[in-house]
């Protein structure tokens, strides 16, 4: 039986769902039964493990898909293409009932989610979209909104709007920085068209490593030198590498940064004054949601998707969750409320 998927339309106006149905057969037309008793299991086939977010997405995912009977068996590729391939096949070798991915190439994860269909398993694309594949369902945050709302906080920051600022992208490999770096661009291009803000130095980090982003940020002060207003860091761990060179070179605390991830390290530099943002994407929420969706995946139930995205190969059905911006002034009624990271060590070392 093909998996179906069904696309709905929500009228904000009439709070009614509205006309149109999609139903996919995923699979690739499969004739797989799907998993009506028993114990399912998944899949994880992950990037890296390396970076505190992902570790805590594999913990939460985990508990939830056995909190519901399944069982979660988790490979991590290490930012590694090839090993990511072959993951996925150890994976499927196994008999999983459902694969989900986090790809480190948008582009060559395509190879996983079409072995996976040729016998019958279903993929979900995890935060990250895999290109030119018929993935079966993706789940995220809003990529672009990201990318809108750091480049707001930056601009807020800047002396009456304008400035020169420094763009660290993340990694080319990710289609999720090519969607951040859309995102930043609806707020910035205007304002490098209209005179306002001027780019001194931009480029993307490889692997999205923080030593890569503070070689970037120490190549735009050895070409412009100290005299610009903000950078513009596409997520924590780039933040972190551009701050250690602003601290190297005296500026930090000075230069406001952005990020992303709400990682604890960005949490305690919001704290402590030498990051200006980052964004919340609680992770409890995308990782349990997929973990119900894995799940129901493997059991062949029908899925509601809120919205669709193009990857290359066709509309993929796609549910997007919520984001916050997060500063120093709204630290506990975000990440403190939410019990994200504890009180203590997000101020530890400062006055509260």
């Amino acid at each position: 039986m093909n998996i179906r998927i069904v696309l709905v339309l929500v009228s904000l106006v009439l709070s009614l769902v509205t006309g149109i149905v999609l139903s996919r057969g995923g699979s690739s037309g499969s004739t797989a039964k799907g998993k009506a008793k028993g114990k399912v299991v998944i899949g994880f086939s992950m990037d890296t493990l390396k970076e505190e977010r992902w570790q805590a997405d594999k913990r939460m995912f985990t508990e939830k898909a056995e909190a519901l009977g399944a069982e979660v068996l988790v490979q991590s590729a290490n930012s590694d293409d090839v090993r990511q391939v072959q993951d996925i096949e150890a994976l499927i070798s196994r008999n999983v009932d459902v694969l989900v991915i986090i790809p480190h190439n948008a582009e060559a994860m395509a190879t996983g989610v079409e072995k996976a269909h040729q016998v019958g398993i279903p993929v979900i694309s995890y935060d990250r979209l895999i290109k030119n594949a018929d993935v079966d369902l993706y789940i995220s945050f809003d990529n672009y909104r990201v990318g809108e709302e750091q480049a707001k906080a930056l601009v807020a920051l800047l002396p009456g709007g304008k400035g020169k600022i420094i763009r660290i992208y993340g990694a080319k490999t990710d289609n999720n920085a090519a969607q951040f770096k859309e995102g930043q661009d609806r707020i910035i291009l205007p304002l490098v068209k209209s005179g306002d803000i001027q780019v001194i130095h931009e480029d993307w980090t490889e692997g999205w490593k923080p030593e890569n982003a503070k070689r970037i940020t120490q190549a735009a002060i050895a070409a412009h030198g100290t005299s610009f207003d903000g950078i513009l860091a596409s997520n924590d761990g780039t933040a972190g590498g551009a701050i250690q060179t602003l601290t190297e070179e005296g500026l930090a605390g000075k230069i406001p940064v952005t990020g992303q991830d709400a990682e604890l390290s960005a949490c305690q530099r919001i704290i402590a004054g030498t990051q200006a943002m980052t964004i919340y994407k609680p992770i409890h929420v995308i990782a349990t949601a997929a973990a119900g969706l894995a799940v129901d995946l493997a059991r062949r139930k029908p899925i509601i998707a809120r919205t669709a995205v193009p990857n290359g190969k066709g509309d993929i059905p796609t549910n997007f969750l919520d984001i916050q911006v997060v500063t120093k002034d709204n630290m506990r009624d975000t990440i403190i409320r939410d019990n994200y990271h504890p009180e203590a060590e997000v101020y530890k070392g400062a006055a509260k």
